[in-house]
């Protein structure tokens, strides 16, 4: 038998190799003894998103939380996104939430993620319970899903019409519907579509029909993958105003203007600070991961809002905002996960979506003009990325030479500062900086960069990747 290892956010695995029904079933048991360490009558909601055999998965899931006394709700739809089972978590009052799911990676993956009771991703302590009680093997006589729900172990429910009530409850839906904009959304064939449908039956949709392989297509949203996208948008020559992307669970956001320039979610993250604050009128604090741009300190700075720097990846965001005792506003990583307050604790891809559709109904200006405001604030810039492959023995090299103060300068890039959160971050004179974080699992480094313009980005980039390679 393989040792299952959970990673950043769940396990994953391909499909028929290490993810089967045999290894989700010892996953599904250990979660289950870790539930009844945990609560006296533990509770568990279950769906799945649109992935192959993802509704088979969960049915294992499922089955074998009830055999343990665990009592199940299902989620009745044919699949759910992330954030439906993190608000059908709180909703249920249930002790976790599990999903089936491998979020954006390619299509022969699949995956299962752990929410806990307050809705956002369970804690690495709470993971390290489950995986050290994995068994090697599993023997387990289970009954029929029918069986379990005539025992009251099984309920099922209607998480897609409990998440649509709730983005009712929350939006001028009529605003956005009623404006006169054009809106577009590529759902990537993830958990998104059904929503999406439902809420705006009448706004340009692709690939929004049932494609457990996502047509070959990892269901990432950002925007080399988007080609077919962008076009449609340029091609209306402005008729669509604003273009929503999200990924296979719906948990990340993509995001276009009417001109077809893609939105990154360092730009996103400064949109929703300037509407949440400066037009709600909303108070909190903002948390944001290492690899975010420097801007969000300047626009925090601006409105006197204090921003929390993390370490990378959105469960440090969500320690914070259920932890902190604080009043929370918005947190995110660059990666499109973000969060905000009003809503459960956890990424949603459509959800920010929606504030940023509604700030421009709102406002009747263009994304691009709402995004110059903040340029007006803070200033010009762009954030990219390399992803520089290297060999082990290279990558440890650069590790060390970051550590031990060997890069002062990078060409004729004066480092004036270095930070060393999660990776190394040197800032340069005119407050440009570089980012250099290696992949804790493969001979990668990631390398990220922030100038006033792209080409100034990619131009720190170049001349950090030349200095690298010949360490």
């Amino acid at each position: 038998m393989i040792k299952i290892k959970f990673g950043t956010d769940g396990w994953r695995a391909i499909i028929a190799d290490d993810f089967t029904v045999e290894n989700v079933k010892r996953v599904a048991y250990a979660t289950a003894l870790w539930l009844k360490q945990e609560f006296k009558e533990p509770t568990a909601v279950v769906g799945n998103d649109p992935r192959f055999a993802g509704p088979l998965f969960a049915d294992i899931t499922t089955r074998v939380l009830a055999s343990q006394g665990v009592k199940v709700f299902r989620a009745e739809n044919a699949f759910v996104s992330t954030p439906m089972i993190s608000l059908g978590t709180v909703r249920k009052n249930a002790s976790a939430g599990i999903i089936i799911t491998a979020s954006h990676n390619p299509p022969a993956y699949n995956g299962y993620k752990i929410k806990a009771s307050y809705g956002g991703p369970a804690t690495p302590d709470d993971i390290e319970k489950v995986e050290s009680q994995i068994p090697d093997t599993l023997e387990l006589s289970l009954q029929s899903i029918a069986e379990y729900q005539q025992a009251g172990l099984i309920e099922f429910v209607d998480l897609e019409g409990m998440y649509i009530a709730h983005v009712e409850n929350n939006f001028d839906l009529d605003l956005i519907r009623t404006s006169g904009i054009g809106w577009a959304y590529d759902a990537m064939y993830g958990a998104g579509m059904n929503v999406m449908e439902r809420l705006f039956p009448d706004i340009t949709r692709i690939h929004s029909d049932h494609n457990p392989g996502f047509a070959g297509q990892a269901p990432e949203p950002i925007q080399r993958n988007l080609g077919e996208f962008e076009d449609i948008i340029k091609l209306s020559e402005g008729e669509i105003a604003s273009g929503l992307v999200t990924d296979g669970d719906a948990d990340r956001i993509g995001l276009y203007d009417q001109d077809g320039n893609f939105v990154d979610s360092h730009h996103i993250l400064l949109l929703l600070i300037h509407y949440m604050h400066k037009v709600k009128g909303l108070d909190g604090e903002v948390y944001s991961t290492f690899s975010c741009t420097s801007k969000i300190q300047k626009l925090c700075d601006a409105y006197g809002l204090k921003n929390t720097v993390t370490k990378i990846g959105f469960k440090y965001i969500c320690d914070l905002i259920v932890n902190s005792g604080k009043p929370f506003l918005v947190g995110g990583e660059e990666s499109g996960g973000i969060a905000v307050a009003g809503h459960i604790p956890e990424r949603d891809g459509i959800w920010i979506g929606l504030i940023i559709w509604e700030f421009i109904a709102k406002t009747g200006r263009s994304l691009s003009d709402l995004v110059q405001e903040i340029y007006d604030i803070v200033g010009k810039f762009a954030v990219e990325r390399y992803d520089l492959h290297v060999t082990e023995a290279l990558k440890q090299q650069i590790i060390s030479n970051s550590k031990t103060g060997v890069y002062t300068s990078f060409g004729a890039l004066k480092v004036v500062k270095v930070e060393d959160m999660d990776g190394f971050k040197f800032f340069f004179e005119d407050e440009s900086w570089v980012m250099i974080r290696p992949s804790g699992t493969e001979p990668v480094l990631r390398v990220y960069a922030e100038a006033p313009s792209s080409a100034d980005s990619f131009k720190i980039l170049d001349t950090v990747k030349a200095v690298l390679l010949s360490a």
